[in-house]
């Protein structure tokens, strides 16, 4: 090859990859793109590049640009730690991923030895437990989440059937729902385990159905979540059925149908709010589809690492982790974030959340709740 030509291909090669210049802020993008996850996967990777996007129009982040590679987990937690390793390696500044709690549990451990910021999707409790330093959600976690959850149940039904997902993500749900039901006016009455990736339902819903439980808490990934509410209706299940954000998403929502109507979910995050609809306009201009939660996380994740090395005042690692920790930051003077947001000492989030409820085919918000009041405002 021309000499001339070698270094054009050369040069057009790292321009894809988002290596282009040393003095560039690398991001590495460890996401699900086949698998299971594809959906939560490509979702928080496109909200992660139009961040980007965005940032670079405006000048970066302290006057340096935004670099960035994607890799995909294929939904494998082995896979997930290879990539967190070879981003280490590659000295990437953060790390965006894994979205499933099962990858990331696995994963971090690579990250935290490189001492890299790194932003999970992942909601199990046990994620910020471990006690790296590194670690941040761009999401709530279960032990924010699910206490709101429960008082809404509490409310509601007297007692209840728990359907959920045997991996990380909804072992973790499961434990801290029946924690939180074990002292309270709501029994729970069915406790059922299903598979990840699972296709059929109708011996889970069977099962809660025969329990003469008041209320169905579906705690399952997106496309089980459409499969299961297919299946509630398919047998003709009049109970209310309430989740957490997996269940009223917007690809549940199209790949269920009317099944999805009625359908009840505590969400932190939805575009459906006041708030997102903003970003929701932007992202489906951006991608011709619709965003759900994990476009949110994925945007606003990479505009939370922008407003941390600002504080910081330096592009340096350890600098940015800190920064981020018993910190809180505000939409008025980060609007990119979109929400005000407070961080603990554990890498752990709080803010405003919605609870939702599906009507004609759309999520709809019906109530905004507080944040849990997890750090004290500075």
């Amino acid at each position: 090859m021309n000499p001339a030509f070698r270094t054009l291909a050369i040069a057009a090669a790292l321009a894809a990859t988002g290596v282009v210049h040393a003095q560039d802020i690398r991001i590495a993008n460890i996401v699900e793109l086949s698998g299971p996850g594809t959906t939560a996967g490509t979702l928080f990777k496109n909200g992660v590049e139009l961040a980007i996007k965005e940032i670079n129009a405006s000048g970066g982040i302290l006057g340096r640009k935004v670099a960035y590679t994607t890799e995909d987990t294929q939904t494998n937690p082995g896979v997930a730690k290879g990539l967190t390793q070879k981003a280490v390696d590659n000295n990437a500044f953060a790390i965006f991923g894994p979205v499933y709690s099962g990858s990331i549990m696995v994963s971090m451990a690579e990250s935290r030895r490189g001492e890299i910021p790194n932003f999970t999707g992942g909601e199990a409790a046990s994620i910020t437990q471990q006690g790296n330093p590194y670690v941040f959600r761009t999401s709530f976690g279960q032990t924010i989440a699910f206490p709101k959850l429960a008082r809404f149940i509490n409310e509601k039904a007297k007692s209840v059937a728990i359907i959920y997902v045997n991996n990380d993500f909804g072992k973790g749900g499961r434990d801290t729902l029946m924690k939180l039901m074990a002292n309270s006016p709501t029994k729970v009455v069915a406790d059922i385990s299903t598979d990840a990736g699972q296709v059929d339902f109708s011996a889970a819903v069977l099962r809660a159905k025969q329990s003469d439980a008041e209320a169905i808490f579906a705690y399952v990934n997106e496309e089980e979540s459409a499969r299961l509410l297919r299946e509630l209706r398919k047998q003709g299940v009049k109970k209310m059925v309430i989740g957490e954000t997996t269940l009223t998403g917007q690809k549940v929502v199209e790949l269920a149908g009317e099944a999805a109507n009625g359908a009840q979910a505590h969400v932190g995050l939805t575009v459906d709010a006041p708030q997102l609809k903003a970003f929701g306009a932007k992202y489906k201009a951006e991608y011709k589809s619709d965003s759900d939660h994990n476009g949110v996380k994925g945007y606003t994740g990479v505009y939370i690492l922008k407003a941390a090395i600002e504080k910081a005042g330096k592009v340096d690692r350890k600098a940015t982790a800190e920064a981020l920790r018993n910190s809180c930051f505000s939409a008025k003077q980060h609007p990119g974030i979109l929400m005000d947001v407070c961080f603990d000492d554990k890498g752990d989030l709080d803010r405003e959340s919605f609870m939702v409820e599906v009507k004609n085919g759309r999520p709809e918000v019906v109530a905004t709740l507080p944040p849990a009041g997890l750090v004290k405002k500075q």
